[in-house]
């Protein structure tokens, strides 16, 4: 089994994303099973979401301790929570961030791509509030691409999973999902 933690901000779209991650799996042959964590549950309060997929049914019902991925959708939660808190060993970090995966000291593979800009640019959310969703899923997809991991979905599955599954602005959606799959560094 595969499971992945999203780590985002209540309005930035972590748990849709750990939706169409879901969708995106199962368009590619694997069981799955997605459901949030809220705490607060207020607009900018750090949230949690969860992803499984697997090539059996998937019968867990606990939230992911030991995540083989962890996506992060805002990068100030690198100082307010242990995003890599149970990460398995060479288990890939995905980050929205400006960086390149080089300046982060972690000792797991790290992807990196402008989520933030990327959602601006296609009118995704507002300058002051994007919803970075999609973008990072695009992120994902190419993370687990050249990591070569058992999480590895295609990017025709995730984008197609996005055009069927984003709320609103389905073709702007697809299209920051594209531009981030195709700019995210990796570090494995």
């Amino acid at each position: 089994m595969y499971e992945v933690r999203f780590h985002g901000r209540g309005g930035q779209g972590a748990v849709t994303a750990a939706n169409i991650l879901a969708i995106a799996a199962f368009k590619a042959g694997k069981y799955t099973q997605s459901f949030p964590f809220f705490g607060v549950e207020r607009r900018g309060a750090p949230v949690m979401a969860f992803t499984r997929m697997d090539d059996k049914p998937v019968r867990i019902k606990t939230q992911v301790y030991e995540p083989d991925a962890v996506v992060v959708l805002d990068p100030s939660l690198l100082e307010a929570v242990d995003i890599t808190s149970g990460l398995k060993e060479g288990g890939v970090i995905i980050i929205n961030s400006k960086k390149k995966p080089e300046e982060f000291d972690f000792k797991n593979p790290v992807a990196t791509v402008d989520a933030t800009s990327i959602a601006i640019s296609h009118g995704l959310g507002t300058k002051t509030a994007p919803i970075v969703n999609t973008s990072i899923l695009g992120a994902y997809a190419k993370a687990m691409e050249v990591t070569k991991t058992e999480g590895m979905v295609p990017i025709e599955h995730v984008l197609k999973a996005v055009e069927e599954k984003a709320p609103v602005k389905s073709k702007e959606n697809v299209e920051a999902t594209r531009e981030a799959y195709e700019k995210t560094e990796v570090k494995a």
